[in-house]
């Protein structure tokens, strides 16, 4: 766990500020409000209190395979005082946010980018908001993961690297 107080650029504020859209439940996202555009994404847990961690992850099962990973895993993983708690990126948003809307309601989903979200018992509130870019979404999201390192001193809680 990281010691740290959530820099104003990593809230949903600070989403705002810098101008995402969207701040809608990602788990009921309604994807005609996405665009169908490539672009960056955050997903934000509307509280910096200490997590519950689910023993089963609610992600869907994709070739059999569990998304579930040991709760002292998640443990290591948790950045404290952060509200991002993973920041992504989608040539098409509509179709990446549909995957990992759908993947966290259970469904066998290929994709299984963010999954440790999934094993928060506190899903239900997180939200997504989003960014159109005409940059190429992927130096976007490495810039913003860059960011987020430099003020906590490690990768948002969700973004992995298999």
């Amino acid at each position: 766990m990281t010691d740290a107080i959530s820099p104003p650029r990593f809230t949903r504020d600070g989403w705002s500020v810098a101008g995402y859209s969207g701040f809608l439940p990602l788990l009921q996202l309604d994807l005609d409000r996405v665009p169908t555009d490539g672009g960056v994404y955050a997903v934000i847990r509307p509280s910096a209190d200490p997590p519950t961690f689910l023993v089963k992850s609610r992600g869907g099962h994709f070739k059999g395979k569990d998304p579930t990973v040991e709760i002292a895993t998640l443990e290591s993983k948790w950045v404290r005082g952060a509200e991002t708690l993973n920041i992504g990126k989608a040539d098409v948003l509509r179709r990446r946010l549909g995957q990992y809307r759908d993947f966290g309601n259970g469904k066998r989903i290929g994709h299984r980018g963010g999954r440790y979200i999934w094993q928060l018992a506190d899903a239900d509130e997180f939200v997504v908001g989003w960014s159109v870019t005409t940059e190429n979404p992927r130096d976007v999201e490495h810039r913003l993961i860059a960011e987020f390192v430099a003020s906590y001193g490690c990768r948002p809680f969700a973004n992995l690297r298999d």
